[in-house]
Parts: structure tokens; sequence; C-alpha cells
């Protein structure tokens, strides 16, 4: 399942000019079966877009909650068929042919703008998360609806299946907010568990590479890679293609975190990412799972 960067094609919104993304897992690829591809690539611009308009540009706080609000009600005219607005033609109308063709959950759909208007707040009001909890209902809304969006497609609709997406989807998310703490933490946005920072000493708003932050954002490594391994048997259970595809995602946030390790962590400081030269090891380790 994706995280909140997944690359593909998208359309992009006629209101703003287009916004050049780093991704880090593979998602439309050659991979996902030709007949989803449309569905797949739908879904990832609508999620792109939403979180463009909560992220991108110099747009005050409350011209971003008013985008939202009107993108949140293109999305329910489009999911009853009905004509939207010209702003986002380019996202709703393929995004209304998939809600109907694949008979997509909206409440899905909905949790992601809720998502990137919680992103809007937080990041303005400087407010972190209080403890893992409160992360985790974060990412329960805006990364493990696309998992669960993407099983619908795939037709895998059991409840251990779901709770094993969601697992694999959370910690995607989680392994993006350790990757980008140096980027985040100057754009107000502060993920690391306030409970725990208040335990150990930690400044939340500090770029600061102390042995204090060291523990702390490897304790977070080994919360989320333990997370990700209890989802990560998902894979068997997605059919064909699809389901080598999520082993590459899960591969790739894995390969993450073992570049996050090989920094000792400190990822205040620098931004690991994935090249070329890690395709062949998460290849073969795809190959073995």
């Amino acid at each position: 399942m994706p995280s909140e960067k997944t690359p593909f094609a998208a359309a992009a919104a006629k209101s703003a000019p287009p916004v050049v993304h780093y991704e880090n897992f593979p998602v439309a690829s050659w991979l996902c079966p030709a007949r989803l591809r449309p569905a797949v690539a739908a879904i990832y611009a609508f999620a792109r877009t939403a979180d463009d308009i909560a992220d991108e540009g110099d747009a005050p706080t409350q011209q971003r909650l008013d985008d939202l609000a009107a993108f949140r009600a293109d999305l329910r005219a489009a999911a009853c068929g009905q004509p939207t607005s010209a702003r986002w033609a380019g996202i709703f109308s393929p995004l209304s042919t998939i809600i109907a063709q694949f008979e997509l959950p909206l409440p899905l759909l909905d949790n992601l703008i809720d998502a990137f208007e919680q992103d809007v707040i937080k990041t303005r009001d400087g407010a972190g998360y209080a403890d893992r909890t409160e992360l985790l209902d974060y990412c329960s809304r805006s990364a493990n609806p696309v998992g669960r969006l993407l099983l619908h497609l795939y037709g895998v609709h059991d409840d251990e299946s779901l709770a094993q997406s969601d697992q694999i989807c959370s910690a995607l998310q989680l392994i993006n907010f350790w990757q980008d703490l140096s980027v985040d933490i100057p754009r107000g946005r502060y993920y690391l568990p306030g409970d725990r920072c208040t335990a150990l000493g930690v400044d939340p708003a500090s770029l600061d590479q102390t042995p204090q932050a060291t523990l702390l954002i490897a304790e977070n490594v080994q919360w989320t890679l333990d997370m990700m391994q209890k989802g990560s048997s998902l894979v068997k259970k997605v059919p064909g293609r699809a389901g080598w595809e999520l082993r590459l995602v899960v591969q790739g946030g894995l390969r993450i975190l073992d570049k996050i390790d090989a920094l000792d962590y400190a990822t205040l400081q620098a931004r690991p990412t994935l090249s070329a030269w890690d395709a062949p090891v998460m290849l073969w380790r795809a190959l073995w799972m």
C-alpha cells in the first residue's frame, strides 16, 4: 500500500501550476494490472491534488481550508454523478467514472480530505502530536484509506487483510515522517511524539541531533519496523502482479529504514532517499518474502 508519496502520472489541478514531488514508492507501474491503472491514477491524482492544496504555495490558512471545503464539495458531487466545478475538472471527471465503475467507498476518499485539513491546522498553529495514538489516528485518515481503496479494487475485503493493509500504510506514513524530519520541522510540522520528546528531554521543534534526539528517532524507527513486519504477510493475499507490486512497496519502506539506520538516525540533519542502486536489493528481498 502506498505512502503519502507514491508516483504515477496525475492530472494537474487547473487552478495551479504543476508541482514536482519527490516520490519513494512506485505504485501504478507496469506491475499494476492494466485494467486498474486508470483507477489507481485517478485515486492518486485526487489525493495528490488535495495534499498540494494543504501544502504548496503561500496561501493563508483560511484560504487553504476554504479550498479543501470546495474540493470536498466537488468530491460529493462527483460521487453522486452531478456536475462539479470547472476548477478541478481534470481530477473529478475521471474520478467520477472510477467511483461509479468500482463502487469506491466515499468515506475513504472523504477521510483523506480530513487529514489534509488537519495538516493545515497543525502546521500553522505549531501543534504537534501528543503521542503515538494521535499519530496513528492521523495515519488512519492520511494513509490507510489509500490502502483500503486499492484492496477494494483488487477485490480483497476480509477484516484481517484490511488490518494488515492499515499496518503497512501507517508504517509507510511514519517512515515518511522519520525520513523527512529535516524538511518538515522548518515548515512547522512536528511528528515526533510529544510524550516521548518530554520523557527524553527533546525539543520537537529543534534540528539539533543530540544523543537524546537520536535515541528518540531510533525508538520510533523500531516501532515502525515492527508495524511493517506485522502487516507484511498481506503480500501473499493480494493476487497476481499487484501482489508483487505490494512486495516492492513494502521493501521500499524497509529500505528507507535501512538508510536511516545507516545514518545513525541522524535525519534531523540529512534526508535519506532511494536510488536506482537500491532496486536490486529491494527486488531480491521481495523474491524471498
